[in-house]
């Protein structure tokens, strides 16, 4: 069984309630919730983990490789355009990851222009909405040869 670690970074513990006009009204929870069922159909499992701290985030990326995790699904929200550390901790792990953003963030401030975590990902989706962590699992698994 695949076991996919689901990392969300700053303020997205604000998911709902912060900017529906950019996030959309769904809450962290229920993102977790749609993506827990649907590895489950898939034979997979999720551990889902959220951090406004950096360190937390990076720790988890850590671990993941010793916790008998396969992939990463990753929204780091600010710290994606700012962690060279959370950047290396992925690198240094060597799992596969997918860097997912909610909203476009290329239609957005300049300074979400830039991502310290795509050069290393396996993937990126950016824009999709809250299905982006779908599409990632999708993929995470399909690389993984468990999708069912």
């Amino acid at each position: 069984m695949a076991r996919i670690l689901v990392l969300n970074g700053p303020n997205l513990n604000l998911l709902g309630t912060r900017e529906p006009s950019v996030y959309g009204s769904d809450t962290l929870a229920t993102i977790i919730g749609r993506l827990e069922s649907a590895a489950q159909r898939r034979g997979a499992s999720i551990v889902a983990f959220q951090s406004n701290a950096e360190h937390e985030l990076i720790a988890q990326v850590q671990a993941a490789k010793g916790a008998g995790i396969d992939a990463i699904i990753v929204n780091a929200g600010a710290l994606t355009h700012t962690s060279v550390a959370l950047r290396d901790a992925f690198a240094g792990v060597g799992l596969p990851f997918y860097e997912v953003h909610i909203s476009n963030v290329y239609a957005r401030e300049a300074f979400r222009h830039h991502s310290y975590l795509s050069a290393v990902a396996a993937g990126v989706i950016v824009g999709c909405g809250p299905i982006g962590y779908e599409l990632a699992l999708e993929a995470a698994l399909r690389r993984l040869g468990s999708a069912g």
